[in-house]
């Protein structure tokens, strides 16, 4: 098992000072865990342990060194000029141990050990849950923490190994998987249809109620008129900043959303809503894992992603 993302096998380690290899390398991750997070509490919480555990342990490595890498106060830590280089070479080397450890025993073994991650509420609820499910009882040494969440968490501040996110561009810095994708429907009632006209332009839409994620652009809806971007400032009387909330919403006769097929696929599939505006393609979504940069990918954790990818497909089921 590697040494990033893992759980200390014997706290009771944390309590001897880093005179021997292993033991400095158990005092870096502790180092770059409290450096990533800001706190002692928050570390010796995450493994487990008490804070006095990881402030000796802190100490003793500073100690060894002969310098201080981390300056208290108060209210918070931070690094002193020696940590921020200590810390990018202690990345540098736990990287290597762990790929190191991976390359020679990770694919000859059954993926076992905790694994961390944060996925999107709706998505992660409706077609996650049950591959996770089905994985966790395929590979019974595994154990997974999910986030559900819309929000972009801080993968290295708060202990992921890693993200899945939608967006319809893919950030370059990112170090990532593609899953699956998505398209973008707009869609409503037949109720709602029949009583407020069904649009035949986007600009129309200026026209009806629309339901908002408070979680998106601002700037409106983009579609494509005559090969050009168009953007509709569309407005309306219920904002939310979850899909299921405005689904159903939509369902409801409340107004016209722009949502996921993801999300869309099914309530469409039984006559619950109309597909509007199909001729004016809107930005196809990008679902994708992202992993912490600065650090090797564990076997457990790309046995995850390979198999939510492998099931959900290029192509996804709900299309």
């Amino acid at each position: 098992m590697g040494l990033i993302g893992s759980k200390i096998a014997d706290p009771s380690k944390l309590f001897v000072a880093p005179r021997r290899t292993m033991d400095r390398l158990q005092a870096m991750e502790v180092f770059v865990r409290v450096a990533e997070a800001g706190s002692f509490t928050a570390v010796a919480d995450r493994l487990n342990v008490a804070r006095s555990a990881i402030t000796r342990q802190i100490a003793a490595l500073e100690a060894h060194l002969g310098t201080k890498l981390l300056a208290r106060s108060t209210r918070r830590l931070s690094l002193t000029s020696s940590g921020s280089a200590y810390l990018e070479k202690c990345r540098e080397i736990l990287a290597m141990v762990e790929a190191a450890e991976g390359d020679l025993a990770g694919e000859k073994q059954a993926p076992r050990g905790q694994i961390r991650a944060s996925v999107p509420m709706s998505f992660g609820v409706r077609h996650l849950m049950p591959l996770v499910a089905d994985f966790i009882t395929t590979y019974p040494e595994v154990s997974v923490d999910v986030e559900f969440s819309d929000r972009r968490v801080n993968l290295i501040e708060e202990g992921m190994d890693f993200a899945v996110r939608i967006s319809e561009q893919i950030d370059p810095s990112l170090v990532i998987r593609r899953l699956s994708r998505s398209s973008l429907a707009v869609v409503a009632s037949p109720d709602y249809l029949d009583r407020h006209g069904r649009p035949q332009h986007p600009d129309e839409l200026l026209q009806h109620h629309c339901l908002t994620y408070t979680l998106g652009s601002s700037l409106g809806w983009n579609f494509t008129v005559n090969g050009e971007t168009h953007s509709v400032p569309v407005k309306g009387r219920f904002r939310a900043n979850n899909g299921d909330a405005l689904l159903d919403a939509a369902i409801r006769g409340l107004g016209v959303v722009r949502e996921p097929s993801f999300l869309t696929s099914q309530a469409v599939r039984a006559g619950l809503l109309e597909v509007l505006l199909p001729e004016y393609s809107t930005t196809e979504l990008h679902i994708y894992a992202v992993f912490p940069g600065t650090r090797y990918v564990p076997h457990r954790v790309r046995t995850l992603v390979d198999y939510l990818a492998e099931r959900i497909g290029p192509v996804p089921y709900w299309d």
